[in-house]
């Protein structure tokens, strides 16, 4: 693949990562989510071979690349199951994430090494049952006693949350007020903390084989020494966090759009009506065309916000339009693709109908479509 934004060591590494998903990963994405099963299995393995802490420097156990091999992980894992392109989006973005760039040094040598390891994952605590798109709104609290953060409230629809292998979580709380106003801090917590309850959630549409949870906290006590960055700050912690995570949900869009694509491709090759592949009519023809239109300006816009990160330039606007367009994009490709596909499309034991279901996640978690429109004209209110 020759890109302007990447490199050849990239394209080395994109090759690597979509082996390892093409051998561990697609053999058994649709069993794990027909049957909801979370695989710590191969959650670590996505760990053992280089997939924990990929742009997070050696010294802290980490490998030292940039995010764009973050978002080329993502995306590759993406084209095959959404379920653990989330995992690995979620831990490296929004669990690593906000502890290497907020932490202070004693925090990040003591935690990021053993969620680098591949043993271990790591949320990050926001969303709550009354504070979805309306982040301010947090309810849950942390209230300074003798030295220690003790907090109460709870936390839902927190990916790496639930599982044996999660080893805690940033908590977004309520640590007073100013002039009226909530003041937001993140502090981090260990789930073994007595009074830390996790809950996994089941049922859902998409990433079924996914750890969503949901968290309780019923006096947790952490030493004063937890809170993460300073203190009144989470908000602006959670802004930074979530600009990041964005490009990572933007590979996952794009990634599944690859993905739908080669289905549709493969199956327009495969499938006769009329005495020829029906990739050969103008209606089918034209179906796929537009969809590879829409993945290579998906890809240029992703690949162009994450230039901007690496590079050191504002790129916050740029995510935002990302993660909105991408997502779009998988809606729109996953469709045509099912719609290629006719009935066939429509059954479980098809992949194609389980990546139309994990599409719909893209346009609602870590800002839903419209609020990322909100975020775009507010950026360009400012010029």
């Amino acid at each position: 693949m020759s890109s302007p934004y990447f490199t050849a060591s990239h394209e080395e590494f994109r090759l690597k990562v979509r082996k390892f998903a093409e051998e561990h990963v697609r053999p058994v994405a649709a069993e794990l989510d027909r049957t909801e099963k979370f695989s710590e299995e191969l959650t670590k393995a996505m760990g053992h071979n280089g997939l924990f802490g990929i742009n997070i420097p050696a010294e802290y156990g980490g490998h030292g690349k940039d995010y764009r091999s973050l978002v080329l992980a993502v995306e590759e894992i993406a084209r095959v199951d959404g379920s653990q392109a989330a995992t690995l989006a979620a831990h490296n973005s929004l669990g690593i994430g906000p502890i290497y760039m907020f932490g202070t040094e004693e925090q990040k040598k003591n935690l990021i090494p053993k969620l680098t390891s591949g043993e271990h994952t790591w949320a990050f605590a926001l969303t709550e049952p009354n504070a979805g798109s309306d982040a301010m709104g947090t309810d849950t609290r942390a209230e300074l006693v003798d030295g220690n953060w003790v907090i109460n409230g709870q936390k839902i629809f927190i990916s790496n949350a639930a599982a044996d292998m999660s080893l805690g979580a940033t908590i977004q709380a309520i640590t007073g007020e100013k002039d009226g106003k909530k003041l937001l801090s993140t502090i981090i917590v260990d789930s073994s903390t007595p009074g830390y309850t996790r809950e996994r959630i089941t049922n859902k549409m998409m990433w079924r084989s996914a750890d969503t949870g949901k968290l309780k906290f019923d006096n947790v006590k952490v030493p004063e020494a937890s809170l993460l960055g300073e203190l009144g700050k989470g908000g602006r912690q959670m802004l930074q966090t979530l600009d990041s995570g964005r490009l990572t949900i933007g590979a996952m869009g794009l990634g599944l759009a690859r993905g739908a694509f080669e289905m549709a491709m493969d199956y327009a090759n495969k499938r006769e009506q009329f005495g020829k592949p029906i990739k050969h009519f103008q209606a089918i023809a034209f179906k796929l065309a537009d969809m590879a239109l829409k993945i290579e300006l998906a890809a240029n816009t992703l690949y162009n916000a994450v230039w901007l990160k690496d590079n050191g330039f504002p790129f916050g606007k740029e995510a935002a339009m990302a993660k909105l367009y991408t997502s779009e994009i998988a809606r729109e490709v996953a469709d045509e693709a099912v719609q290629i596909h006719g009935a066939y499309g429509l059954v479980t034991d098809n992949d194609i109908e389980r990546f139309y279901r994990d599409q719909r996640i893209l346009q609602i978690g870590e800002g839903t479509s419209e609020i990322l429109r909100l975020v775009i004209s507010r950026h360009i209110d400012n010029k």
